[in-house]
């Protein structure tokens, strides 16, 4: 049974930084690339960061870069998701994801990050 837990969310001030983690179980984790979405309130699912398989390939939203960092540890079967300098339009729900070679999506249940003041 795949499955997707993701945690590290929370409450910070702007400017403040939080490490998302997602652990992954029931697939074949290490063939697989990896993503982290964010969905702001009362906006669409937007994809804020990639990583292939062996984690030598990463690709970014233009709203994080510089600040977000996306790792994997294909021995733990975990992906990461480091923020820096958050910032209040970074609030909402963050989810990792896959695709399976059957076609499928992946998701977690999600972990909330709210940043205010």
């Amino acid at each position: 049974q795949v499955q997707l837990v993701e945690s590290g969310g929370g409450f910070v001030q702007p400017g403040e930084s939080l490490r998302l983690s997602c652990a992954a179980s029931g697939f074949v984790f290490h063939v697989y690339n990896m993503n982290w979405y964010h969905q702001a309130p009362g906006k669409e699912r937007d994809l804020v960061a990639h990583i292939n398989p062996t984690g030598s390939f990463t690709k970014y939203a233009d709203s994080v870069k510089g600040r977000f960092t996306i790792s994997r540890d294909n021995g733990q079967n975990t992906v990461s998701l480091q923020m820096n300098s958050l910032k209040p339009e970074d609030t909402g729900v963050y989810w990792c994801n896959f695709r399976h070679s059957s076609g499928r999506e992946y998701w977690g249940q999600g972990t909330q990050v709210t940043v205010a003041s």
